[in-house]
């Protein structure tokens, strides 16, 4: 039943809008789906690695991320602003053929800095790791599997409708107002992402 109601929090969480998505979406217009695959390889391992690391140091990792949550969401919404007026910029679709979608490596990283991969994960570990000591590292383990199994085929949605969406966008124009659209709201989701967590960080400044 813990193992059935991890599934469903990971799917749910995974496959609703967030900035993984954004850019798998973006991605997939502007390169296709088979060059999107490293990066969607890289969000799911990442935060396969990032939950897994997490809940092995639960009780270290929520001091540590209390205290550095702040910069990390600053971090990760500056990050994303930069992301926002690149995908605004985005060529047409036949300059995707030279242009680079986002890598294995740098989306595995991204997750260390994307506010809603922090959310994910630290609600998984608190909810879902057992209070023994002895069974820590094999829930850990499991958790990281769930994660890897569950988040990749609901992000992979993503980035094939956005291959769907490229055969519809072939005109300059039209996939030059998407990828403005899309630059927006990334922008707009960067931006109400730092809101929240400034509204955490001092409750009675805004």
């Amino acid at each position: 039943m813990l193992e059935f109601a991890l599934m469903s929090y990971v799917g749910v969480m995974s496959i609703t809008p967030g900035p993984n998505n954004l850019m798998l979406a973006t991605s997939g217009v502007n390169y296709g789906f088979r060059r999107t695959l490293p990066h969607m390889l890289g969000i799911s391992i990442g935060c396969s690695a990032q939950v897994f690391i997490t809940a092995c140091l639960l009780a270290w990792a929520l001091q540590w991320v209390q205290a550095a949550r702040l910069p990390l969401a600053v971090a990760g919404c500056i990050y994303l602003l930069y992301l926002s007026w690149k995908i605004a910029r985005s060529a047409a679709p036949q300059g995707g053929e030279t242009g680079r979608p986002m890598g294995f490596w740098a989306a595995a990283l991204f997750q260390w800095v994307n506010p809603k991969a922090w959310v994910m994960v630290l609600n998984a570990s608190i909810l879902f790791m057992p209070a023994s000591a002895e069974t820590r590292l094999s829930a850990a383990l499991l958790m990281a599997l769930v994660f890897a199994v569950v988040n990749l085929p609901c992000i992979s949605l993503w980035a094939w409708m956005g291959e769907r969406l490229r055969h519809l966008l072939s005109g300059a124009r039209g996939l030059m107002l998407f990828n403005l659209g899309m630059g927006l709201l990334m922008a707009g989701t960067a931006l109400f992402l730092l809101l929240d967590e400034v509204q955490r960080a001092w409750p009675g400044m805004l």
